[in-house]
Order: structure tokens, then C-alpha cells, then sequence
């Protein structure tokens, strides 16, 4: 398979290996420097591109991914925003479009934990409080995490006593509080906790490197080739 990388940085370098292991191609690596050379490419010489850089530079990333029709996986977070655009987009041009805001197995397994577990804290939610905490690196620029954000949805689904998350420990009543750290070289952690006045319940993930990010986005764009649409990883999973 033809893979084109757009951002190559240090999530990048770690997916080109994987990709290579896996028995694919790299075609292309475009970065800050080089975007020029996204003309040298289209739906004819790319089967799917995987998009990690930066929230400024994915939205113009997959805008021209979309308008080229060529098949995507994005992992990019921050960028949110113009998602009903580049859906739009993706249909328009008869592409395809994967988004996750983490490609990690354990991380997606943790996405239904927590949505679980909120369901079994529901009917006591005036007596437990929820809280957030996720720590990642100090290049990470966007804050809260794109994971933390799921995890959040799905509280928010079931606890109907909050109606919205806030990245801040400080919080109304009605509010989710989701703290951010930026520590080190943390490729992330997250944590859900809830609090009562007699005791505490907590579940966490841990990520110990970038692998399992980068071989969940191969697997995904292995996944997405020859596909048509809009996907995430419940299609994925199943």
C-alpha cells in the first residue's frame, strides 16, 4: 500500500516505521517545509495518506486531501471545529475519512470502560462527583487532549446532573472539570475519578510510548483502502 505522510514529526517518524514493517510504502513525507510538493500527489499514486501534524496545518491538510480524493486517516486533535466541512468534503468528492482522536486498542477499549462506568455511577450521581485529569508531553498543543474530550462525551451522556465539560479543576455544579498537564515527554495518561464523601473509584490509562498509536493509524489505513465514507473506530472494532 501507498501511504503519504502528512506531518512528520516525532508521531510521524514512529508511524513510517511501523508502516515499513508492515510491508507498505512511503511515498511522501510533507511537513511545514515542503507543502509545495503536495501537488507531486492525488488519489492515483496515494492509497490512503495519514494525517498527524499540528491543529493549523490539519485542517488545510485535509482539505486538499478531500478535494484530491484521497483516502485519510486522521489523528490530528484540535481542529474540530471545521469537522462538518471536511465531511461535507469527503462526500462531496466521493473520498474516504477516518477520525480518531486516539488510534490506541487499549485507549478505545478504555473509551467503553468509562462509558460503563458512567452508566453504573448514573443513578448515584448526586453523591459521587466526576473529575478528569490527563498529563501529555510538553509539545502537545492543544488542551484538553482529544482523548480526554471522548471520555468527556461519554460522562456527559450518561451523568445528566453535568452538562459540560471545563478545562479548568475549577468547576460549577453542573460542570465536568478536566484538568491539563503538560509534563516531559508523557505520551499520555488519563484518568477518571469519581469522589464521594466516604470513598473514591478510579480507572486510568497509561500510554508507555507512541506504538500502539502509530500501529492502530497502519491498521486503520489498511482498514480504509478501497473504502468510501466517513469512519471511526467503532467501524474499525466492530
Amino acid at each position: 500500500m501507498n501511504i503519504l505522510l502528512l506531518g512528520y514529526g516525532k508521531m510521524g517518524k514512529v508511524i513510517e516505521q511501523t508502516a515499513l514493517n508492515r510491508g507498505h510504502y512511503i511515498v511522501g513525507k510533507i511537513d511545514i517545509n515542503n507543502r509545495l510538493e503536495l501537488s507531486h500527489f492525488n488519489a492515483t499514486n496515494v492509497d490512503v495518506a495519514i494525517e498527524f501534524s499540528a491543529p493549523e496545518a490539519a485542517y488545510q491538510n485535509l482539505k486538499w486531501a478531500m478535494n484530491a480524493g484521497v483516502a485519510t486517516v486522521c489523528g490530528t486533535t484540535g481542529w474540530l471545529q471545521h469537522r462538518p466541512e471536511i465531511e461535507a468534503l469527503c462526500q462531496k468528492h466521493q473520498a474516504a475519512f477516518f477520525y480518531a482522536s486516539n488510534y490506541s486498542i487499549g485507549v478505545n477499549l478504555f473509551f467503553r470502560l468509562n462509558q460503563q462506568l458512567a452508566k453504573l455511577m448514573a443513578p448515584y450521581e448526586t453523591q459521587y462527583d466526576v473529575s478528569m485529569l490527563e498529563i501529555h508531553h510538553t509539545q502537545k498543543l492543544d488542551a484538553p487532549s482529544g482523548t480526554a474530550i471522548t471520555l468527556a462525551e461519554g460522562i456527559l451522556e450518561n451523568i445528566l446532573t453535568k452538562k459540560m465539560w471545563v478545562n479548568n479543576d475549577k468547576a460549577a455544579e453542573n460542570e465536568l472539570p478536566i484538568v491539563s498537564l503538560r509534563q516531559g515527554t508523557v505520551p499520555g495518561t488519563h484518568v477518571v475519578r469519581y469522589e464521594s464523601a466516604v470513598d473514591s473509584l478510579e480507572i486510568q490509562h497509561v500510554a508507555h510510548s507512541r506504538d500502539g498509536f502509530a500501529l492502530g493509524a497502519v491498521v486503520a489505513a489498511e482498514w480504509l483502502n478501497k473504502r468510501q465514507g466517513i469512519f471511526g473506530m467503532n467501524d474499525l472494532l466492530g
